[in-house]
């Protein structure tokens, strides 16, 4: 090191120490150990912004599909998520994580408030991922998260730009969000990959556990009903999901590209207080007309006889805990790119849940026009039809006046059939 005679001055007088600066002119030789780390992470995210409606008075009863919730007839925003990501290199010991912060009220629906025992807090702030990836040179290299991940199910994302319409489908909706634990991905060859996974439970609840005791609901009037917290499980208790996906080759010529993909999440549900599997088959397809593809969906949500939920009354107000029914829900799905910029996109849905309107069908129909750098914007029709009794609409009740306990969507529904105009806008950054 070499110490111009200012500072060497400087040292005799006792202003400065020399072990001060050696110390300094160290760190000048090295570079700082965090801005190395923080080099090779990227920042990513985006807006998601909307405009609804629903035609006719009263709409107290949207759509029950995730993410839809106190959205009709106005302006949202629905989420802004930010994306702190070192990805895996190439190394056969490569490391990084990935973490997605979501800020905005689809944050509350996300569910992922870390579990506090009693409740879990509602927070315009939610953890969607945040995992520290690993990789061990096994075979052709196993990929660990660890953390906070999204679930190995489904045909969408939690992702709005990575999602085919504005509005989710009724099988997304069946499906388990992001869970707390450790999931591996290995890929065979070119075509074929699979994950195993096991977590604390199927809820989204960071932390949670599928043991604990149930509390006395003596707290919410009603002395009789236990409240469960955590869940009524062994300590040992996990929840354990796979998936295996198989993808068509280049020799298989208009098909190349094409991709099967099934699933399975098996554990505790502590918003059914029960077990709850969920079982996934899907498929992209190419098609021989250049810029058509097509997709299909199957969720069966199992609910074994011990699963249960919270039920409000609709006269006495009385919330009571009752057997939730299996459910099921078939969608199918086709894109044409016409332009560039203009992708048209449609999907049919079939949803049979044995609730008391029967079987719901629905169609949605979108377009997606990219005129702006970086912005994703569509504009959505959506028809959804309960095929007996009434499930959506309703007036919003007048709690002054009302002389019996409203249902829990706000008022009870009276129409079989809801339409819905959306305008999605994104900005991806």
């Amino acid at each position: 090191m070499k110490l111009n005679k200012w500072t060497l001055g400087l040292a005799a007088a006792g202003i400065v120490t020399c072990p001060s600066l050696l110390l300094a002119a160290d760190q000048q030789q090295q570079p700082n150990s965090v801005l190395t780390a923080l080099s090779s992470t990227t920042l990513s995210g985006y807006v998601d912004v909307s405009a609804q409606w629903n035609p006719g008075t009263g709409n107290a009863n949207p759509v029950p599909v995730t993410f839809n919730r106190n959205k009709q007839d106005g302006f949202n925003l629905n989420v802004v998520q930010l994306s702190l990501s070192k990805p895996l290199d190439e190394s056969e010991w490569a490391a990084g994580y990935n973490m997605d912060l979501w800020f905005g009220p689809d944050a509350k629906t996300l569910g992922t408030s870390s579990y506090l025992g009693l409740a879990n807090a509602a927070s315009d702030f939610a953890i969607r991922q945040a995992y520290v990836s690993l990789r061990t040179p096994v075979g052709n290299g196993l990929d660990w998260k660890i953390g906070v991940f999204d679930t190995v199910v489904g045909y969408e994302s939690l992702s709005s730009p990575n999602n085919p319409h504005y509005t989710h489908s009724y099988g997304f909706t069946l499906e388990p969000t992001t869970h707390t634990g450790v999931l591996t991905s290995y890929r065979v060859n070119e075509e074929v990959s699979f994950s195993l996974g096991v977590a604390n439970t199927v809820g989204p609840s960071i932390n949670e556990r599928a043991f604990g005791t149930p509390i006395p609901l003596a707290l919410y009037g009603s002395p009789s009903i236990a409240l469960p917290v955590g869940g009524n499980k062994a300590e040992s208790y996990k929840t354990y999901m796979g998936s295996l996906a198989v993808t068509a080759p280049d020799s298989m010529g208009w098909l190349a590209g094409s991709t099967a993909y099934a699933g399975i999440v098996n554990g505790f549900n502590s918003a059914r207080y029960g077990n709850q599997g969920n079982y996934y088959a899907g498929l992209t397809m190419a098609t021989p007309v250049t810029g058509l593809k097509a997709g299909a969906s199957f969720d069966y949500l199992a609910s074994p006889k011990n699963a249960y939920d919270w039920v409000t009354s609709l006269t006495t107000g009385i919330p009571t805990y009752v057997s939730i029914p299996d459910a099921w829900a078939l969608g199918l799905y086709g894109s044409f790119q016409a332009t560039e910029k203009m992708t048209f996109l449609v999907r049919g849905e079939h949803l049979s849940a044995n609730h008391d309107a029967g079987n719901i069908y629905a169609l949605t129909a979108t377009v997606q026009y990219d005129l702006w750098k970086n912005v994703l914007s569509r504009l959505e029709f959506r028809w959804d039809h309960a095929e007996h009794g009434l499930m959506f609409g309703g007036v919003p009740v007048n709690v002054s006046t009302i002389t019996t306990a409203p249902s829990p969507l706000g008022a009870d529904p009276d129409r079989a059939n809801a339409f819905m105009f959306a305008a999605n806008v994104i900005y991806k950054f």
